[in-house]
């Protein structure tokens, strides 16, 4: 057995590179045109910093006949020797030598020092130009330093051998060429295409960018909501053109601890159906567009978000079509979440209107957010207006007119009332019309819960506060609300004789009014999805899902009080239940319930048909 070893160097298939730059790497071979502009933009920055009177832009020209696209900048320009290092050595760039994020193994440009501000540099992986392989079969840069006597010309195909040699070039700055793949040819040929990528990626960057020597630039380089001072009206006008709608509210950005941030976010006044959705905000780094459609930045309680952030804080990943998630990420995501808190509950004091047409529009999402989101939720208990009987109330208001009774609660200070049936609705509000504490109508299950939430918030800082369904099933609610007494449930025969949709109770009432049905919706829809499933109608899937339902909590049942005063309730439940009188009681007891909103079966039909024909029996004077 022989022990051996040697050093070897790591070899690079250049074309097998380029062919990962294109599939793997970036989504799109456009991307190639945002990484040359960046390349330019920086070259013009680092000129920038010598020369304080310079601004410097960058011309994109299109060649139809020859099939070619050129950028051109007049920035700091390539010596032969930068030309070398720099642009054949794929993961090493100059400007990510300057920033200090690559290997020290090679040194930076001589003539430049490495320390200094580099704010305005984009770049950092040395890999952009050679994304130009994408779209180009070929490729030529022709570049002269300022301070330089002789240009230099780059060259390449997509195999591994580079050609360098000398040219005569008059002016500093740096010309890329591609000679484009057929298959990319329109890149040459249409210019709407070439200027629409432009915008996408380079609309921001404070260089002005050209396209075929046209007078006007292409890029919009300074938009209103990056001022140091932003006028709102200008960023609200300006978010109306480049969004097209027109914003709820505008809320400006400017952070610098715990996270650099600057832009400006807005409410889309397009409804986010549910708690679906995610915000659409475009994403800058030094004024180069990373996504247009960035993910997971803002909170997830605010999918109803558009806008601009300027994130330089952050590190694009190295397709530089999204943001590395790393701590400064997430420092940005909570400075952006506290910034808006601060807005929302700024607006809860001084611009209360607002605020609440933000919450009507973008309401169900909030509600439903704020169930695990305790801040957002003690914004919504003073915000967010519930129905009830006694028309729009907040949390804290509901609270403050829901004072218990001492002589019917020994333990909580605060009831609150709600109703979850729409049908009853009305029903409730003449329950509740001269009673002092308002019915609240919790009309989708999350408000239901986002009430539970509420007053779980409020018990939790000592004030005892019990949350009950307008029913009579609930404590303290037949004697309090409806001054019912003696409430009890039927005799046994009556219950069976009255029938099993519904729990029959009997009591004395202060109205006049025979008998009051109370539904319970969970029973109703239980009820009818039963129906369904017999009749074959419910696919298996579907089922498993409603069996998991019912399974999940008691279902209850709808709720029917006989007033024993009533002097047919009286006289028929003294009596047995196969005297018509009894028949006329179930009828009242099925109206009662159809009136409420609950939906016959077809055995409640059967029977009121059979009591109706046995009350006109015994009114004709015959035996059954």
């Amino acid at each position: 057995m022989t022990s051996w070893k040697r050093r070897i160097p790591f070899r690079v298939d250049i074309a097998g590179v380029i062919e990962i730059l294109g599939s793997a790497l970036y989504s799109r071979p456009e991307a190639a045109i945002r990484e040359l502009i960046q390349n330019a933009h920086d070259a013009i920055a680092r000129k920038r910093r010598n020369v304080l009177a310079y601004q410097g832009r960058i011309d994109v020209e299109q060649d139809p006949g020859g099939h070619t696209l050129r950028f051109r900048d007049d920035g700091i320009g390539l010596t032969a020797e930068e030309a070398e290092t720099y642009l054949s050595t794929l993961g090493i760039g100059i400007t990510g030598l300057i920033r200090g994020r690559q290997s020290t193994l090679v040194a930076a440009p001589a003539t430049e020092s490495t320390g200094g501000n580099d704010e305005a540099l984009i770049g950092q992986f040395g890999v952009g130009l050679f994304s130009a392989f994408m779209l180009a079969k070929r490729v030529v840069v022709e570049s002269r330093r300022a301070d330089g006597d002789e240009g230099v010309r780059w060259e390449a195909g997509a195999g591994s051998e580079i050609e360098l040699s000398g040219c005569l070039r008059p002016e500093p700055g740096t010309t890329i060429t591609l000679h484009l793949k057929p298959e990319h040819h329109r890149l040459a040929d249409q210019p709407a295409a070439v200027e629409a990528i432009i915008k996408e990626y380079a609309d921001f960057l404070r260089v002005p960018i050209y396209l075929n020597g046209g007078k006007a630039r292409v890029n919009q380089i300074q938009p209103t909501w990056f001022d140091p001072t932003p006028d709102p009206d200008a960023i609200e006008l300006e978010l109306e053109s480049s969004f097209g709608e027109t914003p709820l509210d505008v809320i400006t950005v400017r952070r610098e601890r715990p996270a650099a941030l600057a832009g400006a976010l807005y409410v889309t006044p397009r409804r986010t159906p549910g708690f679906a959705g995610d915000a659409v905000v475009t994403a800058t780094v030094r004024r180069m567009v990373i996504s247009r459609k960035i993910q997971g930045l803002l909170p997830e309680w605010a999918p109803f978000l558009r806008g601009v952030l300027e994130l330089n804080d952050c590190t694009p990943t190295l397709s530089r079509e999204d943001l590395v998630r790393d701590q400064a990420f997430e420092r940005a995501r909570g400075a952006l979440e506290t910034l808006l808190y601060e807005h929302l509950e700024g607006l809860a004091g001084t611009d209360r209107t607002r605020l609440e047409s933000v919450l009507a529009w973008h309401r169900y999402t909030l509600a439903g957010a704020a169930l695990t989101e305790r801040r957002l939720r003690d914004l919504l208990r003073r915000t967010y207006r519930l129905p009830t009987s006694q028309g729009a109330l907040t949390y804290d208001e509901i609270l403050a007119r829901s004072e218990a009774d001492p002589l019917f609660e020994s333990e909580a200070e605060r009831v609150v009332w709600y109703n979850t049936d729409r049908r009853q609705e009305g029903w409730a509000n003449t329950l509740f019309a001269g009673h002092p504490a308002p019915c609240v109508h919790a009309l989708r299950s999350f408000e239901e819960s986002l009430l539970a939430a509420f007053s779980a918030d409020r018990s939790a800082h000592g004030e005892a506060v019990d949350l009950r369904l307008a029913s009579p099933g609930s404590p303290g609610f037949a004697l309090a609300v409806l001054g019912v007494t003696d409430l009890e449930e039927a005799p046994p025969e009556w219950q069976e004789f009255l029938g099993s949709d519904a729990t029959v109770l009997c009591a004395t009432f202060r109205e006049e009014r025979p008998v009051m049905a109370f539904l319970n919706e969970r029973s109703e829809l239980l009820r009818t999805l039963d129906d369904l499933k017999k009749q074959g109608a419910i696919p298996s899937g579907f089922q498993r899902l409603v069996d998991a339902h019912v399974q999940a909590g008691p279902s209850g049942r709808n709720e029917v009080l006989l007033n024993r005063e009533h002097r047919l309730v009286g006289r028929a439940l003294s009596q047995s239940t196969a005297t018509p009188l009894a028949s006329a009681l179930r009828l009242l007891v099925n109206n009662a319930l159809t009136a409420a909103g609950a939906s016959p079966t077809r055995a409640t039909l059967r029977r009121q048909a059979e009591d109706l024909d046995w009350i006109a029996e015994a009114l004709w004077g015959r035996n059954p």
